[in-house]
C-alpha cells in the first residue's frame, strides 16, 4: 500500500498533503521519515542501524538513565542480575595475553573435570586464545554457551618445575553469579557482609550470610555497599525486610504516569533476622540506586549509622521495554523516594549527559570528596528522621552520618603506571605459581593468612624490577610513598588467588579508611551519640 501511494502521488506530495491537513502525529512523522529513507534514498540503507540511532537520539533528549541496548548488550546487562549463566565455571585473569585460572566454581564443569587454579587455557575448540591479544569479552563468548553443549580446552599446567599440556572436554552448565563478595566476622561480635550488586538472588544470599554469621556470634553488622551500583529494587526491599520493623516503608515511587506505590519491609521468615543489633552501612560516591534505597531507609528509620561519602544520586526508575529482536529500551517512568520523602535523584539537565557524567569529577574538584564542610546542603530540603527526629537532607544521594574523606596519600603516578602496565598482576601470578602450596600449608584458613602473611621488602623490590622491564620508569621516592598501597594490593591479590574473593576484602579492609571508621563507630560509644534525638 505504501509503495502504491508513492507511485501514485510521490512521497513528497503525500507528506505535503498530510502536513497541510495537520493529521500527522509525531510517531507517524517518524515512521514516514524512515520509510522515505528506506525506499527513496540514493544508496542502500541499513534500516536497523538508522532506527536504533533514532531511538538513541530520542532518549538522549530525556534523562541520563533512559537508554537503548541491542540484543547482545541487553543479554550481557541482564546476565549478572539474573543470577546465573551457562559456561565452564572459572574465575580468570589475563596475564601477557594468556588466560590464567584464578579459581573454579565449586561443583562447576571445570572443577569436576579437574582444572586447577593456576592453569593456563591456551585453546578453546582448537582456536588459540593465547598470545593473540583477544579481548576478554571475546574469550568469554567462546567459553560460555548453551547449557549441555561441549567445549574442548587445552591447558598448560606447571607442576614440579615442568610445564605440560592437558586436553579437557567440558559440558557447559548453569553457573551461579553471586552478589555477596564476602561475609565474615570482622571482630568478636561484629559481622561484615559486602554486597556487590542487587540481583535476583541477593535477598536469599543476604539471609544465608546473616544466619551463618549469627551462628558465629554476630551481634553487630557492617553492611558494605561501597562501589555498589545497584540493581533490582526488590532485592533492596528484601534486605530491608530483615533489618526494619515489618510494615515500615522501604521506599516509594511516583511519576507523571506512574501512581505512587509504596514498598514495605517484610521479612521472608516470620520475624526479621537482624532488626535490633547495631548496624553500620558503608557507602561512597559510587553507591547508587538500590544501594541508596537501602542506606536511605536505614537512615530515615534511624536503624543504623551511614558511614562514608555522599552516594551517587541515582533515583530514577527505569521500566524495561523489550523489542521482539531481543533489544530493549529502558525508559525512566518514576522517581525513588526514601521513607521521609527525600528524592534520591541528584539534579540534572535534560540532554546534558556529559555534564551528568562529570559530576563525580566536579565533586573531587570542589573538595567534597576530601572535606565534609564542602558538601552544600539546602535548608528547604531538610527533613527529620522518622523515629528520633534527627536532621538529614535531600537533594540527591544519601549523605552519610559520619563522613570519611577520600584517601589519596599513598597514590602516586608511579603506582598508577605499575598498575596500568599490568606489572602488579604479573607479579602476583608468578608469586602464586611458585608459593601456592607453601602458603596453604602455612596458613590453613584465609583468616590466618590475613593476619599472618607479610609482604617483605624483597617482594616489593621484585615487583619494582618487573615493572621496570615493562617500561615503568623507576622512582624510588614515589615507590616509598606508595609502599603501603603496594603491600596491601599484593597481599590481597595473593590471598584472592590462593583462597577466594572474600580473602581480598579481609586484607583490603585492614587498609580501607571507610571500613576502619565503620568498625570504630560500631564498637564504640559514638554509635549511640549519633542515633539520639536532636
Amino acid at each position: 500500500m505504501r509503495k502504491f501511494i508513492y507511485l501514485l502521488l510521490g512521497v513528497t506530495a503525500v507528506c505535503s498533503l498530510l502536513a497541510k491537513s495537520n493529521i500527522l502525529a509525531p510517531h507517524q512523522k517518524l515512521g514516514w521519515a524512515e520509510s522515505a529513507i528506506a525506499d527513496l534514498y540514493v544508496d542502500s540503507v541499513d534500516e536497523d542501524r538508522i532506527v536504533e540511532t533514532a531511538i538513541k537520539s530520542m532518549l538522549e533528549e530525556l534523562d541520563p538513565h533512559s537508554a537503548y541496548s541491542n540484543a547482545e548488550e541487553t543479554r550481557e546487562m541482564n546476565e549478572p542480575l539474573n543470577g546465573n549463566f551457562s559456561g565452564i565455571g572459572i574465575t580468570f585473569n589475563m596475564n601477557k595475553d594468556t588466560l590464567y585460572v584464578i579459581s573454579t566454581v565449586a561443583g562447576g564443569p571445570s572443577e569436576r573435570a579437574g582444572i586447577h587454579a593456576g592453569d593456563r587455557i591456551i585453546t578453546v575448540n582448537d582456536t588459540s586464545i593465547a598470545g593473540v591479544k583477544m579481548k576478554n569479552s571475546d574469550i568469554m563468548k567462546r567459553l560460555r554457551g548453551p547449557k549441555g553443549t561441549k567445549v574442548d580446552l587445552r591447558v598448560l599446567r606447571r607442576s614440579g618445575g615442568k610445564t605440560d599440556s592437558v586436553d579437557f572436554r567440558l559440558t557447559r552448565a548453569d553457573i551461579p553469579i553471586y552478589s555477596i563478595d564476602a561475609a565474615y566476622m570482622a571482630a568478636p561480635g561484629t559481622g561484615y557482609i559486602r554486597v556487590n550488586k542487587f540481583a535476583a538472588e541477593t535477598g536469599d544470599e543476604f539471609i544465608e550470610a546473616v544466619k551463618e554469621l549469627k551462628k558465629q556470634g554476630m551481634e553487630r553488622l557492617i553492611l558494605d555497599l561501597v562501589d555498589n551500583g545497584g540493581g533490582y529494587l526488590n532485592a533492596a526491599v528484601d534486605i530491608l525486610g530483615e533489618l526494619l520493623d515489618p510494615g515500615n516503608t522501604a521506599v516509594y515511587t511516583e511519576g507523571r504516569r506512574s501512581p505512587i506505590h509504596y514498598f514495605r519491609a517484610h521479612p521472608k521468615s516470620r520475624t526479621p533476622l537482624f532488626k535490633d543489633g547495631r548496624l553500620v552501612v558503608m557507602v561512597n560516591q559510587y553507591s547508587a540506586s538500590a544501594s541508596e534505597i537501602t542506606s536511605g531507609a536505614v537512615q530515615d528509620w534511624d536503624r543504623g549509622v551511614i558511614v562514608g561519602r555522599r552516594t551517587f544520586g541515582k533515583g530514577l526508575v527505569q521500566r524495561p521495554i523489550p523489542f521482539p529482536d531481543g533489544s530493549m529500551m529502558r525508559l525512566t517512568v518514576a522517581h525513588y523516594y526514601t521513607p521521609t520523602g527525600r528524592d534520591i535523584q541528584k539534579p540534572y539537565t535534560k540532554g546534558d549527559t556529559d555534564g551528568y557524567r562529570h559530576d563525580i569529577i566536579d565533586r573531587f574538584n570542589s573538595g567534597e570528596l576530601m572535606h565534609a564542610d564542602s558538601i552544600k546542603y539546602i535548608d528547604s530540603l531538610k527533613v527529620s528522621t522518622l523515629r528520633l527526629g534527627r536532621e538529614i537532607y535531600g537533594g540527591g544521594g544519601i549523605s552519610p552520618d559520619v563522613f570519611v574523606p577520600l584517601d589519596t596519600a599513598n597514590f602516586t603516578n608511579y603506582y598508577r603506571d605499575v598498575i596500568a602496565k599490568g606489572a602488579l598482576n604479573q607479579y602476583v601470578i608468578r608469586y602464586v605459581d611458585q608459593h601456592r602450596k607453601e602458603i596453604k600449608k602455612r596458613f590453613k584458613t584465609d583468616a590466618q593468612y590475613a593476619e599472618g602473611f607479610e609482604v617483605t621488602d624483597a617482594m616489593l623490590a621484585d615487583l619494582y624490577a618487573l615493572a621496570e622491564t615493562e617500561g615503568v620508569e623507576p622512582n624510588a621516592e614515589q615507590a616509598a610513598v606508595s609502599a603501603p598501597l603496594f603491600r596491601m594490593q599484593i597481599k590481597a591479590l595473593i590471598g584472592r588467588d590462593v583462597y577466594d574473593q572474600a580473602t581480598y576484602f579481609r586484607v583490603f579492609n585492614q587498609y580501607d579508611p571507610i571500613f576502619r571508621e565503620a568498625l570504630r563507630i560500631i564498637e564504640g560509644s559514638e554509635y549511640d551519640k549519633i542515633l539520639q534525638t536532636n
